[in-house]
């Protein structure tokens, strides 16, 4: 096979794993990300259509996959696919280029092989995680799997918390997203008592419970809420 039908392939197979993992991409997403010619990705996703992949094209929107059009699915529970998705928090810290590309690309293989609520679930853990590295940390709480859960899914979590000062206090908490410094791992939430987003040393956070309860989701990406509140 020669290396332009090669490079092709690939770039095929690639497009259907992207349309798998994102709810909808235009053809200048997909152009940029695989440095080739929107007139390119056209005749690609043509081929794709001629073949049977059930591509669906949104007039004026862009691409995306016909839900329960993928692969069989892993058998991976969402707190284990949460845990691989956190762990991307932590490749990115790698300064081995390499490294970083396989391990986010196979991320999105992982991503796409999810369900359209799942997949929902898996961007936005990614969106609302910030990880900075620390290899004395010593591990300091246990919340993290049920946090990521309850994050995701949009349910109220009641907390016991002691303050600085040593201070109990029983809160009712939604909670936003999950932040690692070089010292303590924060959540960042916002508190039915205070009536406004607080952060929470998981450290400090003596109990919890997640409840049945939903909440209605905050309408701002993480680095929104950076720009609105510092």
């Amino acid at each position: 096979m020669s290396d332009p039908n090669t490079k092709r392939l690939s770039r095929l197979i690639a497009i259907i794993t992207q349309l798998q993992t994102k709810r909808l991409l235009t053809a200048g997403d997909l152009a940029e990300r695989f440095n080739v010619s929107v007139r390119t990705i056209y005749r690609d996703v043509r081929a794709l259509e001629q073949a049977g992949v059930a591509v669906l094209t949104e007039e004026g929107k862009g691409y995306s996959m016909m839900d329960g059009y993928r692969v069989p699915p892993l058998m991976f529970t969402e707190k284990q696919a949460n845990a691989l998705i956190l762990a991307e928090q932590l490749v990115l810290k790698n300064k081995d280029q390499s490294f970083v590309q396989d391990y986010s690309e196979a991320i999105d293989k992982i991503k796409a092989i999810l369900r359209q609520s799942g997949k929902d679930k898996a961007n936005l853990l990614g969106d609302r995680t910030r990880f900075d590295q620390n290899t004395n940390r010593e591990r300091s709480s246990n919340n993290i799997s049920e946090l990521q859960y309850a994050l995701t899914n949009f349910l109220l979590i009641r907390i016991e918390y002691v303050n600085k000062n040593n201070s109990l206090s029983d809160r009712m908490v939604e909670p936003f997203a999950l932040i690692s410094t070089t010292e303590n791992w924060l959540l960042i939430a916002r508190c039915r008592l205070r009536e406004e987003f607080r952060y929470f040393r998981l450290d400090r956070i003596s109990k919890m419970q997640v409840l049945t309860e939903k909440f209605e989701p905050h309408k701002m990406t993480l680095q929104q809420y950076f720009d609105k509140f510092y």
